[in-house]
């Protein structure tokens, strides 16, 4: 063993227990290795660096953004809405729908993301139903790990499992050779967890009943009581005028927004500076018109649903403002405040003393404590809150955690991951440009803005791949990676090709409880390829062994940053991973060793 190695062991065994310790962070211990190799004299600085050039940091930062012009447009959300209206309190369905919901859309971006974007649809869900989210989270982050094994693009594993048979001159994998194994642990999956369900018990359900909602804050304004809707028909003269201030014959009468056609559904826009009127347009007022000027208006009544404030929740945002002390609004009107021309925001009621004031709300002098209903952009709502002033915005509704303020871009949205998908599965174009296209097209149909595309990506991430790189890179140059083979083949000695696999996943996943199962895929897949090699084996069963090994992180809570972000929404301990997910993962090691010599001969 040549003393470049033991730098270079001594330098690996340093990272795995800051990993294992989770200090510092991953990312920065990734920078670390970056430095640490060129000044042991190990690689060169060009060398150390090579992993930012590499094809795949770039493709899993364009897929950050994909995923987020999928959240942007509410396509996530509307997949909770349809999965929840169609389990009703079915909790058997209901866990099936949401792991397969979640496990498709994991599929083409980041499980973790996917994860972060369900927690609050499944909490609305179990406080909707009343069932533990305990018997769901746990299910969701299963399925989130699952999704890594459908797809090439479905978790950065695979990516670079991908990139490490390149670098080795062969043929990488093509979009769905994982995904066979994929679909049998999916469905291996949603029937353990319909029985492994119940040892997860019970528990406190996911809002208190102090949640505030869109129903409950409509009702507590008496909001529902005046709003009505109103079709504009052909000729109206109200055609092509600002929605802000438009006047229709009396004072109290205002438009809350308009209901507007677009592609293959409506959506809803706020009554905004820019936002004038147009022929089918559905107007949304608080205390309607007189009835004798509607004619006049060209306007007709439509039926307002009962479920309409909730149903357009992702874009029209909704919040309390509280009169806060020595506010220039006390002893005020809403009117005299302007709140509408000053801050893009309708006031929809008035509560003072617990009670709401009737429909002269918007004449009543305000009094300290009073609180005020609005409605408008989330965005606006936000910037209120953080700018503070005369109002303090409390508490805003449950529905804020699912706002999709390009809710009608999502036709378009799903449209540019199509197109992705079929550059990808047809080899058009390499899949970095492919991913890239996709991330064009979400900024072209305005699925996402620069501002929301740079946030969704998750650098962290980035830093890590390319910081794990060049450890592989150096056990390679130093005679590490012969030297794990020799370890391999020692222990499995003359078993055959089936042994060596077992033993890859095991290593793999063991590994992977304690280190970022990125950084275990970047120092076990060149092992698994030498290893195939040295048997004379083809060495595509082996390297796909370890992607999947890779995504079997169910043991622990952090195993994955999938499992970590459900532990404190569903109030899991330790030992629940453990219980639940160590004999899972013996079920996916057998599923591997089985199919994957099947699919990918030795």
């Amino acid at each position: 063993m040549s003393i470049d190695l033991i730098v270079v062991l001594v330098l690996l065994a340093v990272a795995i227990a800051m990993f294992a310790m989770g200090r510092p962070r991953m990312d920065v211990v990734a920078v670390l290795a970056i430095v640490a190799l060129p000044l042991a004299g190990i690689l060169s600085v060009p060398d150390a660096l090579s992993g930012f050039a590499d094809p795949n940091v770039v493709l899993i930062g364009a897929l950050f953004v994909v995923g987020a012009g999928l959240s942007h447009t509410g396509v996530t959300y509307r997949l909770g809405d349809w999965l929840a209206a169609r389990a009703g309190r079915d909790g058997r369905l209901l866990v099936v729908l949401l792991m397969l919901a979640v496990a498709v859309l994991g599929s083409i971006m980041s499980s973790t993301g996917v994860v972060a974007i369900f927690i609050p649809v499944a909490l609305s869900i179990a406080a909707r139903t009343g069932i533990s989210p305990r018997q769901l989270l746990m299910p969701l982050s299963f399925a989130a790990l699952i999704s890594g094994m459908l797809t090439l693009i479905a978790t950065a594993p695979n990516l670079v499992v991908d990139a490490e048979l390149r670098r080795a001159g062969l043929d990488g994998f093509g979009f769905f050779t994982v995904t066979p194994v994929g679909l049998v642990v999916l469905v291996l999956g949603i029937g353990y967890m319909l029985v492994a369900r119940r040892f997860l018990g019970g528990g406190p359900t996911a809002r208190g009943a102090s949640a505030r909602t869109f129903s409950t804050l409509v009702a507590d304004y008496a909001v529902d009581s005046r709003v009505r809707t109103f079709r504009v028909e052909p000729g109206s003269p109200l055609l092509g005028r600002a929605l802000l201030g438009l006047e229709v014959g009396t004072a109290h009468s205002s438009v809350l927004g308009v209901e507007r056609r677009r592609l293959l559904r409506g959506t809803t826009l706020t009554a905004g500076a820019e936002t004038t009127v147009r022929r089918g347009d559905t107007l949304v007022f608080d205390l309607a018109p007189p009835e004798e000027r509607l004619d006049e208006l060209g306007l007709v009544e439509v039926e307002l649903p009962g479920d309409f404030f909730a149903s357009y929740s992702r874009q029209l945002g909704m919040a309390e403002l509280l009169v806060a002390p020595d506010s220039a609004a006390v002893d005020r009107s809403v009117v005299e405040l302007r709140i509408r021309s000053d801050h893009d925001l309708t006031v929809l009621g008035v509560r003072h003393a617990g009670r709401a004031v009737g429909p002269a709300f918007l004449e009543r002098r305000l009094a300290l404590g009073d609180t005020l209903l609005v409605a408008g952009a989330w965005e606006t709502i936000r910037r209120m809150r953080a700018a503070g002033g005369d109002f303090v915005v409390l508490d805003l509704p449950v529905e804020s955690t699912e706002a999709a303020p390009a809710a009608d871009r999502a036709p378009l949205a799903i449209l540019s991951v199509l197109v992705m998908i079929v550059l990808m599965v047809t080899g058009t174009v390499p899949n970095v440009l492919a991913a890239l296209i996709a991330a064009l097209l979400m900024g072209a149909v305005g699925a996402v803005d620069l501002k929301t595309a740079y946030r969704a990506i998750h650098w962290p991430t980035l830093l890590l791949i390319a910081g794990m790189l060049p450890f592989a890179q150096a056990l390679e140059q130093t005679g590490g990676v012969d030297l794990a083979v020799d370890g391999l083949l020692a222990v499995t000695g003359g078993a055959g090709p089936y042994l060596v696999l077992a033993v890859l996943f095991a290593i793999t996943a063991l590994i992977g409880m304690f280190v970022s199962n990125t950084a275990t895929a970047v120092l076990m897949a060149p092992v698994a390829i030498t290893a195939a090699q040295h048997l004379g084996f083809s060495p595509y069963p082996f390297a796909l062994i370890v992607a999947l090994a890779a995504s079997a992180a169910f043991m622990t809570p952090v195993s994955s940053p999938v499992n970590t972000l459900v532990v404190e929404p569903g109030r899991y301990r330790f030992g629940d991973f453990v219980r639940i997910g160590v004999p899972f993962t013996l079920v996916v090691l057998v599923v591997s060793v089985v199919l994957v010599p099947v699919l990918l001969p030795f």
